[in-house]
């Protein structure tokens, strides 16, 4: 900036963005007309914006940058505190004189001083990171309803695109990365089913559509105005597989996915049917539209897993409606627009730890208006096997005959 000069002693602030990368640069003296620098140069030096927040910068009498931000400063914090748990130590142990039981105490004084310091600064920054998560999950609660109203609104732009070739058929298709964190995931693979397949699905369901249903947080499920359509359970007849059944076929294909991502020793043993979903659209003044209102799969508390219980869903849509029908994760600030074929992935689980998401895949489907929605899909859950299969836990993942 040529104007205005930075006086000595004076501060500015910048508006910029992440790697954007700034030249520090002498002016010579209004007096002399020379600068400072070797053989009265005029010095410069660099000064480059990262992602970490509260980010300063100093210029020395030497014409160096001191550069701050908070992750700085939370390691010259964390030095401090044990710099000054050392300093208590050593004075006690000056005093012990060789002191076997006084040298012992000034070394339990140094673990309790840090552990109290530690203990303090991790309670300051988990009250920090709250705040600002509940800030973030409000704004997304106010965002929802106008996310799902603007019925032109495309999809998020990706964090990145993959390929992922199927185990079985051999097909590449293109992955677009939407999220991607180690307790929460979310892919939407393209022409993951084709229209074969979703007419053999739309068959199987026919006879059996019935009021869709949720969990009712004791074990059970029961109907809900938060979630309107109409679904049914389809059973895969994985006997008829080698013979190329379309439903068999593309169950395999789900479970390949998973597994080609989450590595957890995913298979098909045990886990529940796939679920045809309808939406039917009655026009935009319809007050209360077929939808499913914002929702966790399974459990998205930061919580260990249990034993059991859902940890992954794929969607696949087979019918998309003229107006609405996106899906939704307002705390991720992923946006789908749904396209016949595709398929959305999200998994709720870090593999290595098996914890469970913090609600970034909490999802809503948004309201059908015109024409119908109609969905495959498939809950995968981790725990379960030919002898324990999905139907012998509740919905709180309590095995059944066990509950006691």
């Amino acid at each position: 900036m040529s104007s205005p000069h930075v006086v000595n002693g004076a501060s500015f602030n910048l508006n910029s963005f992440i790697g954007h990368e700034f030249q520090i640069r002498e002016l010579p003296s209004a007096k002399t007309g020379n600068c400072s620098g070797k053989e009265q140069t005029c010095r410069t030096n660099l000064l480059a914006v990262t992602e970490n927040s509260e980010q300063s910068a100093t210029l020395t009498d030497d014409f160096e940058v001191v550069f701050e931000d908070d992750q700085i400063r939370a390691k010259q914090e964390a030095q401090g505190l044990v710099g000054e748990c050392q300093d208590k130590a050593r004075a006690m142990l000056e005093n012990a004189n060789g002191d076997a039981t006084l040298t012992m105490s000034a070394m339990d004084e140094l673990v309790t001083c840090v552990e109290t310091g530690v203990t303090r600064t991790l309670s300051k920054a988990n009250e920090e990171i709250a705040f600002q998560a509940n800030i973030r999950t409000e704004m997304a609660k106010q965002m929802e309803n106008y996310t799902c109203a603007d019925l032109s609104l495309d999809s998020t732009t990706p964090l990145r695109e993959e390929t992922w070739r199927g185990a079985q058929d051999r097909v590449r298709r293109k992955v677009d990365v939407m999220l991607d964190r180690p307790a929460s995931k979310i892919h939407v693979i393209e022409n993951f089913i084709d229209a074969e397949e979703c007419e053999a699905m739309e068959e199987a369901a026919k006879f059996t559509l019935h009021r869709a249903t949720v969990a009712d947080g004791k074990g059970g499920s029961h109907l809900s105005e938060n979630r309107k359509a109409m679904q049914a359970g389809i059973k895969v007849p994985w006997k008829k597989e080698a013979s190329g059944n379309l439903i068999a076929r593309v169950s395999r294909k789900v479970y390949d996915y998973t597994e080609s991502v989450l590595k957890m020793g995913i298979d098909e043993f045990g886990q529940e049917d796939l679920m045809s979903i309808q939406y039917f659209g009655r026009g935009v003044n319809d007050t209360e539209p077929d939808r499913y209102t914002p929702h966790c799969d399974g459990e998205c508390t930061g919580m260990p897993h249990k034993t059991g219980t859902r940890m992954a869903t794929m969607v696949l849509y087979c019918t998309i409606p003229e107006s609405g029908g996106h899906t939704n994760f307002r705390n991720a600030g992923v946006h789908v627009k749904p396209k016949s074929g595709n398929g959305i992935f999200f998994s709720y689980i870090d593999p290595e730890t098996n914890i469970m998401d913090n609600g970034f895949t909490e999802h809503s489907g948004c309201p059908v208006y015109e024409g119908e929605k109609k969905i495959v899909t498939q809950w995968i859950r981790y725990g379960v096997d030919e002898s324990n299969p999905w139907d012998s836990f509740n919905t709180l993942g309590v095995q059944k005959g066990t509950e006691d």
